[in-house]
């Protein structure tokens, strides 16, 4: 049921304000000065305020605006009744927030008429606030779902880390930024030693715990925002290092290597060692127009190539391929 707050310091205005609007099927409560009328509207839900302008100690005008000012949003319609029909009262009662005005007396079918008028615009902003904040969730929740679906989309299920197309999509956006920035680019390639021989031994399902063991070490060493570990392909794992040169590369390939290792997940099947290893390859580059990243897979996998072929479980950097292809050459 909608609630009318009548504010009047006269009993009889008040009773005939009353009737009327109880005909109108509205509960009707009563206030004789602003202070009543505050301590009702902070205490009850109104829909609508009927003001005299003209009360004893705290007049309307002042009423009105202590109403917006403790109520704010919630504040109801406040539908000023004054004797004063000059343009300074009235520019005064929608200064302090009123909705409307009407002059005493008070012509009844005008009475009606303007509450009417007030609640429909009061029921229709409710209801476009309503609507408003079940857009607003619908949108929050429309973004979290995408956000997750988007994640979900860019994550390999079986390790958690990014999957292989998130991590072309980021290298090329970090060798198009680092280009700009002209900053070097790092890139580790791992693969892990003898991954055939210890899904023989232990079966696919243990293999799968193998690879989400090994990924999660990779991820406890992703320590910047920018770096980023993905699954390559099978039981290969590439880490993106923006803003890393050779040395750091190096290092942080050796944490990982030695983290792996320290595992202890046992590989029967392996000539390395009795557990799991990594073999790594480094390569470091500084982007630019007149190189692709390809470049820099292609050498993190000449490094990788060189690392198992020397007996696995080590690190080597493209530039210590170099270097050995170059004495095989100079020897042979």
């Amino acid at each position: 049921m909608t609630t009318v707050l009548v504010v009047d310091d006269d009993s009889v205005i008040r009773f005939l304000l009353k009737r009327t609007l109880q005909q109108e099927d509205f509960e009707v409560l009563e206030a004789a000065n602003g202070s009543d009328c505050l301590t009702i509207c902070n205490s009850f839900p109104v829909d609508l305020v009927l003001l005299d302008a003209l009360l004893p100690e705290m007049n309307g005008f002042d009423c009105c605006a202590r109403l917006q000012q403790d109520l704010a949003e919630a504040c109801p319609p406040i539908l000023m009744i004054t004797g004063l029909s000059d343009r300074d009262s009235v520019d005064r009662a929608f200064d302090v927030g009123a909705t409307d005005y009407v002059t005493k007396p008070i012509h009844i079918a005008v009475l009606r008429r303007r509450v009417k008028h007030i609640l429909q615009e009061r029921w229709m902003v409710t209801e476009l606030r309503h609507q408003l904040a079940e857009s607003q969730l619908l949108r929050h929740q429309l973004e979290t779902v995408n956000h997750q679906l988007m994640r979900l989309a860019n994550l390999d299920s079986l390790t958690q880390l990014a999957n292989r197309r998130y991590f072309d999509q980021t290298l090329q956006q970090e060798w198009r930024r680092l280009t700009r920035e002209q900053k070097p680019l790092g890139l580790l390639l791992c693969d892990v030693d003898c991954f055939k021989a210890y899904n023989d031994a232990y079966g696919h399902l243990a293999g799968d715990a193998c690879l989400a063991k090994i990924a999660q070490v990779l991820g406890e060493n992703i320590r910047r925002a920018a770096d980023l570990a993905a699954r390559y392909g099978g039981e290969e794992f590439v880490i993106l290092l923006p803003n890393t040169d050779l040395a750091g590369g190096l290092v942080v390939a050796e944490n990982i290597r030695q983290q792996v290792e320290q595992q202890h997940i046992p590989h029967c099947g392996s000539p390395v060692q009795p557990v799991v290893t990594l073999s790594i390859g480094v390569a470091c580059l500084m982007p630019s127009h007149d190189t692709e990243p390809e470049n820099l897979i292609g050498r993190a996998d000449q490094a990788l190539y060189l690392a198992k072929f020397r007996g696995r479980n080590r690190v080597i950097s493209y530039e210590a391929a170099e270097a050995a292809k170059r004495l095989w050459k100079s020897e042979s």
